[in-house]
């Protein structure tokens, strides 16, 4: 099991926990949003997904991963 933490811009309120997590959870990667710190914990298992798909799939909830 990986495990890296995201720096994500855009976060604001409990619907963003809900996309990005959801989101994540669908390509089969686990992630725990923290608002506070504008971060996001993901744990996965790289021979399932990337790192790559992990970031796309943030992004494609209309946030951007730096």
């Amino acid at each position: 099991m990986t495990k890296q933490t995201l720096q994500v811009e855009g976060m604001s309120c409990q619907h963003c926990v809900i996309s990005i997590e959801g989101a994540l959870k669908e390509i089969r990667a686990a992630g725990k949003v923290n608002l506070a710190s504008g971060t996001v914990d993901v744990s996965y298992e790289e021979n399932v997904v990337t790192l790559k798909a992990i970031k796309e799939a943030i992004k494609e909830q209309g946030y951007d991963v730096v």
